[in-house]
């Protein structure tokens, strides 16, 4: 899988909406948010958009462990 350099911005939105989830409160709009972003930076970067929201959530949901 191809690893982009995700902004600032849409880890957080991505963070706070996993958050949400689990937490079981996740609306409407803080989904449509992530999805856009994951939208614009699908169109700028020139990738696919199912490929940038699955790196997404694979880093924001199961990241790396160093050691």
């Amino acid at each position: 899988m191809t690893t982009f350099d995700f902004p600032d911005t849409l880890l957080a939105a991505a963070h706070a909406s996993w958050e949400a989830i689990q937490a079981g409160r996740l609306t409407v709009a803080q989904a449509d948010a992530v999805q856009d972003g994951v939208t614009q930076f699908a169109n700028e970067s020139k990738h696919n958009r199912h490929e940038v929201e699955m790196a997404l959530k694979k880093a924001v949901r199961h990241p790396a462990t160093e050691g």
